[in-house]
């Protein structure tokens, strides 16, 4: 079986490889973009009167305004050779986003920070013979989708490195999509910048204390599901469900690059660090 290609995105092909820097703040055409919460609308009214609001496709950056979950809608919309972007937090918690402040906004993006994140490719072989690829930026995961509690078998790098795995679901997660559904399922929180991977349980059941595991970022991921015709599971590429899977290889896909960008004192960075030290 084969599976539908991918576009390569070579770094080099990007319309948007310039680096800001190299733009006069004075012409930066920003895209601002805003999650429906009454503040991140205020400041997308406030923030385009005084800037101007270009479309997606002509924008040199884009500017995200909510909390982490448009920040990671803006960038799968930059999947495809898209500007680099560039969060304020008009949200909650905010882990990748930057303060908020309407001042000099064009010099403070020329000044910012640019990391490069690859998604992760999910290739998914179901029971009916299907293959299907997909990309996910906060996390590819596996759930039960039904009362029976899933079997899995996880390979890393071909060997095997837990037999079976009874429980409702496991994820891999990338640092930028740690903050999300990882976290909530008690995976550790990943510094932007770490070449690692997140190996996360959900309601493990059997071995009832394994927490799950990190990874190199270059790993390849393999879960095989077990009994699949009494115990179906979804795979799940962020919103993307290919159901009643039986293999699932999860890896970077290091030819597709996405460009996030922070201020030079990173705030990301002592928010990690807070964040595990609290009780």
């Amino acid at each position: 079986m084969s599976l539908a290609p991918l576009r390569v995105n070579a770094p080099q092909d990007r319309p948007h490889s310039r680096p800001l820097s190299a733009i006069d703040p004075a012409q930066l055409r920003v895209c601002f973009v805003a999650s429906q919460r009454p503040e991140a609308q205020s400041a997308l009214r406030r923030l385009a009167h005084i800037y101007g609001n270009s479309p997606f496709v002509d924008a040199d950056v884009v500017v995200a305004l909510g909390g982490d979950g448009l920040m990671l809608d803006a960038l799968r919309r930059s999947l495809d050779n898209g500007p680099p972007v560039f969060g304020m937090n008009r949200g909650t918690i905010g882990f990748l986003m930057n303060d908020f402040s309407d001042e000099d906004l064009p010099h403070r993006l020329t000044q910012a920070e640019a990391v490069w994140i690859s998604p992760l490719l999910m290739q998914a072989q179901t029971s009916q013979g299907h293959a299907m690829a997909r990309l996910a930026i906060n996390e590819v995961s596996l759930l039960r989708q039904t009362h029976q509690t899933a079997r899995l078998r996880i390979r890393v790098d071909g060997a095997v490195r837990m037999e079976e795995l009874a429980c409702d679901g496991v994820l891999v997660a990338p640092p930028a999509g740690s903050t999300a559904y990882n976290y909530s399922a008690h995976g550790p929180i990943l510094p932007i910048d770490a070449n690692l991977l997140a190996l996360t349980p959900i309601s493990a059941f059997r071995p009832r204390r394994w927490r799950g595991a990190l990874l190199n970022h270059d790993a390849e991921v393999e879960i095989e599901t077990l009994e699949p015709e009494f115990r179906p599971v979804a795979a799940v590429a962020d919103n993307q469900e290919v159901r009643d899977v039986v293999r699932v290889t999860i890896r970077e896909a290091r030819d597709r690059q996405l460009c996030m960008l922070f201020d030079p004192n990173r705030p990301y960075a002592e928010r990690v660090l807070r964040e595990q030290f609290e009780s």
